[in-house]
C-alpha cells in the first residue's frame, strides 16, 4: 500500500478525515510521543521527534494516509529521515476563523493564546517550507480533504 505522510497544521481537519476513513488513515497525534510525566510532573519526551518517527516508519505501508505534527521539529525530522510528505497549512488571513475553530472544538485556552501569539510566525515558516516536502496552502477549502482528493486523483491521472 502507498502511505503519504501529510503534516498538518492544527485544526485543518485531521481527525475529522480520519473519523470518515479509519481503515486508511493514521492520525498520529505527537503529544503522545512528546510529553512523559516523570514525578508527576508533565515534561518534554527527551526521545523526541526520534520516538515519533520511528512510529510514522513503523507505520509505513499499513495506511494510505499518515497524519502527523506540524511541528518544526516533526518537519525536519521527517527530512532528517528522508520522507517526502505534504504540508499543510491555512492561509495566513484565516487566523479569525481558525481561532474560532479551535474554541468551538473545545481546545484549552492556552492552546488557543499560543496559536494566536505565534500565528504569523508559524505561517510564514510554512510557506518557505520548500525542501522535501510538497507544500499546499489551504486557500480555498479550509481543511485537508479537499486537497487528499486533489492528491489522489492527481496520482490516478485523473487530473
Amino acid at each position: 500500500m502507498k502511505t503519504r505522510i501529510i503534516s498538518a497544521f492544527p485544526g485543518t481537519g485531521k481527525s475529522t478525515y480520519h473519523a470518515k476513513h479509519p481503515d486508511t488513515t493514521l492520525d498520529s497525534d505527537s503529544s503522545s510521543f512528546s510529553w512523559i510525566t516523570v514525578d508527576g510532573e508533565k515534561v518534554r519526551n527527551p526521545d523526541f521527534p526520534a520516538n515519533y518517527i520511528e512510529h510514522i516508519k513503523e507505520n509505513i505501508g499499513k495506511y494510505e494516509f499518515i497524519f502527523v505534527s506540524s511541528h518544526k521539529e516533526v518537519r525536519d525530522a521527517l527530512k532528517e529521515n528522508c520522507l517526502f510528505f505534504y504540508l499543510m497549512y491555512p492561509y495566513e488571513d484565516k487566523k479569525e476563523i481558525y481561532l474560532q475553530r479551535y474554541k468551538d472544538r473545545g481546545n484549552q485556552e492556552a492552546f488557543i493564546e499560543l496559536l494566536d501569539r505565534n500565528w504569523d510566525a508559524w505561517i510564514r515558516e510554512c510557506q518557505f517550507e520548500i525542501y522535501g516536502c510538497s507544500n499546499v496552502e489551504l486557500l480555498i477549502s479550509y481543511n485537508i480533504e479537499a486537497e487528499i482528493e486533489h492528491i489522489i486523483m492527481s496520482e490516478n491521472g485523473d487530473e
